[in-house]
């Protein structure tokens, strides 16, 4: 939920969606329209599908126990390398290193006097490692996450970094550079199309592909992009007829 979304918009969609799913069988038996609509106006809402999708595997093949081995979790349906070290580590206290962007950033300096784009995944990844607290991983990953996020930003606060004195990146004088990152523009984007269909269906389910695009105001040509996105990533069910954008073609939240 936390991915390119700010804690405050997360906060109360997390507590409403833990109360309606508070363990992973209770998320695996609900129908995926009901998933989505707990998800609310959080983007991205493939996430939501990933999850459900996980939920189930975590059921079937793991007796529903979710896996502490970094490496089962990658099994599962949306997850990845941080995600799979963030659960084994934060969840179970596995030792092992969660590296987001932030983490990547942080190790690149300290140990490489490098920014993070200027070496490999691999190699920032093997200094994270290097430099984790094998007995409190939970603790450790979370205070380099928040270090990488509040001090160790792409313009650094060197002055109030715990990590200075055997930090190479500061010993060699570099002071970092601005982001070069720059979030998309969302106004006319195919994402708020994607977030307005997406919003309707949730009002009512099913429409017509026609009366889908006339109640957000999409035009079809614009709709129809946005459906087979949609349909692809297993958010909402879509006939063949919506996926051409014919006017009485079918779409819906999926069962």
């Amino acid at each position: 939920m936390l991915q390119q979304t700010q804690v405050a918009r997360v906060e109360p969609v997390f507590e409403g969606f833990m109360r309606r799913f508070p363990d992973v069988g209770s998320l695996a038996d609900a129908p995926r329209a009901e998933v989505l609509r707990a998800w609310g106006r959080l983007g991205y809402p493939r996430r939501a599908v990933a999850l459900h999708r996980a939920a189930a595997e975590i059921v079937r093949v793991h007796d529903g126990e979710v896996p502490r081995d970094p490496s089962v979790l990658r099994t599962l349906p949306g997850i990845g390398d941080y995600t799979a070290a963030a659960v084994a580590s934060l969840g179970f206290g596995e030792s092992v290193a969660a590296i987001d962007t932030n983490v990547r950033r942080v190790w690149a300096r300290v140990d490489l006097a490098s920014e993070a784009d200027e070496v490999s995944a691999r190699v920032s990844g093997e200094a994270a490692s290097a430099w984790l607290d094998r007995p409190r991983p939970s603790a450790w990953n979370q205070a380099v996450m928040d270090l990488g996020r509040q001090v160790c930003r792409p313009t650094p606060h060197c002055d109030v970094c715990p990590l200075r004195p055997w930090c190479a990146f500061a010993a060699s004088g570099r002071v970092g550079r601005p982001s070069s990152r720059r979030q998309p523009r969302f106004e006319g984007s195919l994402r708020q199309v994607r977030g307005a269909a997406l919003a309707a269906l949730r009002d009512r389910s099913p429409r017509t592909f026609g009366g889908l695009s006339r109640a957000t105001g999409t035009p079809p040509e614009r709709m129809v992009d946005a459906v087979r996105g949609l349909h692809r990533d297993g958010v909402i069910d879509a006939s063949a007829g919506a996926l051409e954008g014919r006017d009485r073609g079918r779409v819906s939240l999926p069962d």
